[in-house]
């Protein structure tokens, strides 16, 4: 069963700010901010935030490595252990 997002308006947010803050850190839980009924904005906490940037990040890698795998560009998985085997060593 999916969760329902926690969703608050606006001027909820002007006028406890700092609960709610203290809210989507504690809980961890993405909070939907929303404007004349619309969605318009997501807080989430710096750890969460930091968290998906990372993955982010991750992500953006990986398909970095599948376009220089098409392109013919990359290393010999034996040659990249040798080299790390040689670099542990000294």
């Amino acid at each position: 069963m999916p969760k329902i997002p926690n969703i608050v308006p606006i001027t909820d947010l002007r006028q406890d700010a700092t609960a709610i803050v203290k809210r989507v850190a504690k809980s961890r839980e993405p909070l939907i901010i929303t404007q004349r009924g619309r969605a318009t904005a997501v807080m989430v906490s710096i750890k969460d935030y930091e968290h998906s940037q990372h993955e982010l990040e991750l992500l953006r890698l990986l398909a970095r490595g599948e376009r220089e795998i098409e392109a013919g560009k990359g290393y010999d998985l034996d040659a990249v252990l040798a080299e790390a085997d040689i670099l542990l060593q000294e």
